[in-house]
């Protein structure tokens, strides 16, 4: 006992810590698993980091974080490239958007990786929230109510989870033998909602629901169609996706879908850690609907 305590007290002076390298080369793991990212700012990305985060916790795992350019293509070459050069077990790349190597890339031999896409991947498994069904529930919900005339605000078109959830509410509209009408584009922030709102109030008093691809543009269009002289939901049912507005939006009115982030990111670090894989899967986790107070059977 009185070794013991000699030797921690020379740590603590010396600030010794114990050696990481010699840890992995013991055990052959780093405990670490590699994140890149072409922009943490976002919601869906700070969701994902979050959930990615709590399951690297339980299994006593740190994450190594690379964050790509925000505003150019990466390909899914360069940032393997760039996490297989650090110490990690896995890689999880976040594909905002459609990487322009796709369709040819191979994952390096010996590390498990992960593309958190909607699109399968012959060689790599990929997991994502399912974008394109909760279009069909939030359609579907509306459909039971009476609505026909369904406008959708979208996000950015280079946007993958703007592509499904777009598909989703046409063909939801198409199944029905309802014509879609054109949609309008936001960049996801309460602003666009809010002009394109505006603009469908102006000039579309045929609509008796909106459907906006994320919350923030939701909240807009219901600010707009509100200064327009439109009740919601009385003359407008208005719906989002993701669930987001609880912390910063006082008596949450929105009706939207839930995405369970924090079981997307067990699932995604499951699969890219080594040991844990199950071979190359396509996984799409449904959302919930979440019916709160913005959407109400159509007006007569």
């Amino acid at each position: 006992e009185q070794t013991r305590q000699r030797v921690q007290a020379a740590m603590q002076e010396l600030g010794f810590r114990p050696s990481y390298a010699g840890r992995s080369l013991r055990d052959g793991r780093y405990h670490s698993v590699g994140l890149c990212v072409n922009d943490i700012t976002k919601f869906g990305n700070l969701s994902m980091i979050d959930g990615i985060a709590s399951a690297a916790r339980e299994h006593n795992c740190a994450i190594t974080l690379v964050e790509m350019s925000k505003t150019e293509e990466f390909s899914l070459a360069e940032a393997t490239r760039r996490m297989a050069a650090l110490p990690v077990d896995g890689i999880i790349i976040g594909m905002s958007r459609m990487a322009p190597d796709f369709e040819t890339f191979d994952p390096l031999p010996g590390i498990g990786t992960v593309i958190v896409t909607m699109y399968a991947h012959p060689r790599v498994t990929t997991v994502d929230s399912d974008h394109y069904g909760c279009s069909l529930l939030l359609m579907d919900h509306l459909f039971e109510l009476g609505h026909e005339q369904i406008r959708y605000i979208g996000g950015p078109p280079f946007s993958v989870d703007e592509q499904f959830r777009r598909a989703g509410w046409q063909d939801a509209l198409e199944h029905k033998h309802i014509k879609p009408q054109a949609p309008l584009e936001g960049d996801w922030s309460a602003n666009s909602g809010y002009e394109a709102g505006r603009y469908l109030a102006e000039h579309d008093r045929t609509m008796t629901a909106i459907y906006a691809a994320n919350d923030q543009m939701a909240n807009g269009a219901i600010a707009a169609l509100r200064d327009s002289g439109l009740r919601v939901p009385e003359d407008v049912s208005v719906v989002g996706v993701d669930d987001s507005l609880d912390p910063m939006v006082p008596h949450n009115e929105l009706t939207t879908v839930r995405f369970d982030l924090r079981e997307r990111g067990r699932v995604v670090f499951e699969r890219a850690v080594p040991g844990i894989s199950r071979g190359i899967e396509a996984i799409r986790i449904p959302g919930t609907l979440i019916e709160r107070e913005t959407v109400a059977p159509r007006r007569s």
